[in-house]
């Protein structure tokens, strides 16, 4: 592990983030705040925050706790009606979430890394998780302690999950991981589809990867066809029978383990960190890229 890096030492941190997510989930003041059951909800966020809304979106569906959407907040569409709107956020400034979370008049709630941020102010509820906030550029523990969070809410046991997070720390990754040239990540299960999708944003922001995502069973339909000796097929969750032996056929290399999805998100949080290194670039300072999206001077 490179500790001289945010990056890395953010990434290391992710087990303890996750159990007082657990403990903060438990908090009334912080189960007052969240999507009661029966409501119909919408989760907004950009870019890593829209993906651990989509998994959560799912998640609550699947556990038939009421109607949720997820949606790019560039993206909300404001005819619809909802009882409750999420808003994921690490640094509480991006533009598009709080343009959404200002025009509406239905309760908000703004999960946020950085309390007495602008967004703080709009929303009728906050759940602070300053605890998990970053200073990289490149989000890891603020998403998956949001969705540890989320999920504990939901009625999880996450127990499991943090001893595989922790599991994924100390395992070794391996040169025949790191010096692969392209990078797909397949949903296995519906809600992992968003975390696939996160995966392969991670390897694209940190390591200027060549990466995709989808959910697994659209695999075959046309993804396949890029996949060689030099690739790296990697599913959240159980896939589909006979794709292992599909990627086989390709040269590509496949990983498929019984671990938490999301504890399979943090050992790809340390391959984009040590392909990137690999590279000469360096993670904590991805090319392009900035905290927070901020447009058009909105503080």
């Amino acid at each position: 592990m490179h500790t001289q890096l945010h990056t890395t030492e953010e990434i290391a941190s992710q087990p303890a983030c996750w159990r007082r997510a657990i403990a903060l989930a438990a908090d009334p003041d912080t189960v007052a705040s969240l999507p009661s059951p029966g409501e119909r909800v919408a989760v907004i966020g950009c870019g890593t925050s829209w993906f651990m809304a989509q998994a959560y979106a799912r998640l609550r569906e699947d556990a038939g706790l009421g109607e949720t959407d997820a949606f790019a907040a560039s993206e909300f569409p404001f005819g619809r009606a909802y009882d409750r709107v999420v808003a994921l956020t690490r640094s509480g400034t991006t533009t598009e979430v709080i343009d959404v979370v200002r025009r509406l008049t239905v309760p908000t709630t703004a999960i946020v890394g950085t309390p007495g941020t602008p967004v703080t102010s709009l929303a009728d509820h906050v759940v602070a998780l300053e605890f998990a906030d970053e200073r990289s550029v490149v989000q890891t523990r603020f998403a998956t302690t949001a969705l540890v969070l989320l999920r504990a809410h939901l009625g999880e046991r996450l127990d499991r999950a943090v001893l595989d997070a922790e599991q994924a720390l100390a395992d070794p990754l391996g040169a025949d991981l790191v010096e692969r040239n392209q990078f797909t990540f397949l949903g296995g299960a519906p809600w992992t589809t968003g975390l696939a999708a996160e995966a392969a944003l991670k390897m694209r922001e940190a390591s200027l990867s060549w990466a995709e995502s989808y959910p697994a069973a659209e695999y075959r339909h046309g993804p396949i066809a890029i996949t060689d000796e030099g690739s790296l097929v990697w599913s959240f969750g159980t896939p589909p029978t006979g794709l292992e032996v599909d990627v086989a056929a390709t040269g590509g290399r496949w990983i498929a383990r019984a671990r938490d999805p999301l504890a399979e998100l943090v050992a790809v949080h340390r391959l984009a960190v040590e392909v990137a290194l690999l590279r000469g670039l360096d993670p904590d300072a991805p090319r392009n890229l900035t905290r927070s999206v901020i447009l058009d001077g909105t503080p």
